[in-house]
């Protein structure tokens, strides 16, 4: 996993990459990234303390959720554990010594050592956790309405489909006072304002906690995209949704390991480097509005703003998804995909997939 994740930095870093094809999804994705493998860094370091850790190997070859859980519930009390510990120079001291006098392994300060990393990890919060807050990272104003609108992305940690997902969404805001702040006369975001992008949350305070906590009940994979943003403007009368991605990680393909495809993982056993014997694929989502409907304000009654959401009824695949707009992404080492290849297994594999094939730090299309 850590070579697979090594090879998608190495995909986001080239600014020919597909994904930075779509505004600031690439530059977005990079940090999740970044928790993604510190979280699996703390994994290792924790298991050298524990030796309970699970796997969906059926699935989504990813770690099963609770172990996330255990890395949660453990950060609670990094600072107090932490304290308890020797100081990690005289631990290696210790080791070093050991090594030399006893001409044996250092089990124990090991132990040490590893629970000093693991604690000292997760005491900084950057792991990917089951649910990443939001963050508005860019403020602008929609010229034929006039409202200000926000992009804005979070994060999620599947527990039942054991996969890590990412958020962004375009949101424009109608309330007034939002507009009367930040919208000068000229239609534009006023001169003389300041926002320290990213902000923590959604940018208008009136319904920054109110979005956090409809985040954190709609970002399951189990709901389709067209129903998340269908939620969100059933909820939220002056925030209208205008695009919504969802970029979820996996599954995984792993030699030895993963069982989700048993044909897949023979032959990925037979390849011969282990950083070279796996496949990690994604999937991009997308819904946008294609109309708003307009708010109806009248004596007897009145109905807010609503969006009319696009999903492409001309394939099936995106109406059974529920999007507008779908891609599918493989990364492939070269051998492995040679090795599939070989054996007639790539085009059944990667069938309606765009593949990469990572060499070195070179990437290239199939």
């Amino acid at each position: 996993m850590n070579f697979a994740l090594d090879g998608l930095r190495v995909f986001l870093s080239d600014s020919s990459s597909p994904l930075y094809g779509h505004e600031l999804v690439g530059k977005t994705i990079e940090p999740y990234l970044s928790k993604l493998t510190t979280t699996f860094s703390c994994w290792e370091h924790r298991l050298a303390l524990k030796s309970k850790f699970r796997i969906d190997q059926a699935e989504s070859g990813f770690p099963v959720f609770q172990n996330l859980l255990e890395l949660e519930a453990d950060r609670k009390d990094a600072d107090r554990e932490l304290a308890k510990l020797r100081d990690p120079a005289l631990i290696k001291k210790e080791m070093i010594d050991h090594i030399f006098r006893r001409k044996g392994f250092p089990k124990e300060q090991q132990s040490e050592i590893a629970e000093y990393h693991y604690l000292s990890q997760i005491q900084k919060g950057e792991i990917f956790n089951s649910h990443i807050l939001p963050e508005t990272i860019k403020v602008s104003v929609n010229p034929r309405n006039g409202r200000p609108f926000y992009v804005l992305h979070w994060g999620a940690f599947d527990g039942s489909a054991t996969l890590p997902i990412v958020y962004m969404a375009t949101i424009e805001d109608s309330s007034q006072k939002i507009s009367e702040m930040l919208v000068g006369r000229n239609g534009k975001l006023k001169p003389n304002l300041n926002i320290p992008l990213p902000v923590g949350g959604l940018l208008n305070p009136e319904f920054a906690v109110q979005f956090d906590e409809f985040t954190g009940k709609n970002s399951s994979y189990s709901l389709k995209p067209i129903t998340i943003a269908q939620n969100l403007d059933e909820d939220f009368e002056y925030l209208h949704l205008k695009q919504l991605r969802r970029f979820v990680l996996g599954p995984f393909y792993g030699a030895g390991f993963t069982a989700n495809s048993d044909r897949v993982s023979q032959i990925l056993s037979k390849v011969r480097k282990p950083q070279n014997a796996w496949v990690l694929t994604w999937t991009m989502q997308e819904v946008f509005s294609k109309a708003e409907r307009p708010a109806k304000r009248g004596l007897w009654s009145s109905s807010p703003a609503r969006d009319e959401f696009h999903i492409n009824t001309d394939d099936l695949e995106a109406t059974r998804q529920g999007v507008s707009h779908y891609e599918k992404h493989a990364l492939v080492p070269h051998e492995a995909y040679q090795a599939l290849y070989a054996d007639g297994q790539a085009s059944e594999l990667f069938n309606g997939f765009t593949v990469h094939v990572i060499s070195g730090n070179q990437v290239i299309g199939v």
